[in-house]
């Protein structure tokens, strides 16, 4: 009998982008308990800060010291300024054996889409949309759309999406993916074949890091053709290790993570 193709690659990492300027604005809207978050440039175009720059470079710096045959083959990036300069930072200081090359785009690995309640925080959304925050409050965030935006089930189905992609072209590969929080959530959610409830649980308990990784490798003996197995969740020690602070801040949109 013909031995069966292995769909996944070898080894697949998933890391938030850096922490970013719109990071930093949320954090200081919510402390002030303002509605809405004083950033003026588009959620697509928000830069790293700083502190995001440094957290990049670290997490490069880690890539680099890994053995040729161990670092990532193929980097999937967000569109989003925050995660592509993330991975092009990590390339640029030696995260991929081919930085020229390793690096693609792709919209679907985009931030969740907040529609109306873009900019806004809780209090915000609370106060000019009561029916979205009450309506959000009895779907709960994975089903809860609101108005031109997303829930997690939208996120979720374009990401089935970029799973066939991975498994189409990078079989075998050494994927580096890099995006935002939400997305680390429902990739889990997918490659653990998890329940609604799980999900939102882990999403309770914990938050992710600006730079915190999260890692698969594919085990051929698990179940009928092998599968993605979870290494590392939350994995910041390259950042500790560098001296690069360790942040886990809400993105601009921070009213319905």
């Amino acid at each position: 009998m013909a031995e069966q193709r292995q769909r996944w690659p070898d080894v697949l990492w998933i890391v938030r982008h850096g922490e970013s300027a719109g990071n930093v604005a949320a954090a200081e809207a919510r402390q002030a308990g303002l509605p809405t978050v004083g950033i003026a440039t588009r959620d697509v175009d928000v830069p790293l800060s700083a502190v995001g720059e440094e957290q990049a470079t670290a997490l490069g710096r880690w890539f680099a010291s890994l053995p040729d045959e161990e670092r990532p083959t193929v980097v999937l990036t967000s569109p989003y300024v925050r995660a592509q300069r993330t991975a092009e930072i990590i390339c640029r200081h030696g995260g991929s054996d081919d930085p020229d090359e390793a690096l693609v785009i792709d919209e679907r690995l985009r931030e969740r889409e907040f529609g109306i309640l873009d900019r806004l925080t809780a209090l915000g959304v609370q106060q000019r949309y009561p029916e979205q925050f009450e309506q959000r409050r009895l779907l709960g965030k994975f089903y809860h759309r609101p108005p031109g935006g997303e829930s997690w089930a939208d996120v979720i189905l374009r990401l089935r999406s970029m799973l066939d992609t991975i498994n189409l072209h990078y079989s075998r590969e050494r994927v580096l993916i890099v995006c935002h929080e939400v997305v680390v959530l429902c990739l889990r959610y997918l490659l653990e074949c998890m329940t609604e409830e799980q999900v939102l649980e882990i999403d309770r308990v914990h938050a992710v890091p600006n730079c915190g990784v999260t890692s698969y490798e594919f085990n051929p003996r698990a179940g009928r053709w092998g599968k993605m197995e979870l290494q590392l969740f939350n994995f910041v020690a390259p950042l500790v290790e560098s001296g690069a602070e360790v942040t886990a801040a809400q993105d601009v949109p921070v009213g319905a993570k």
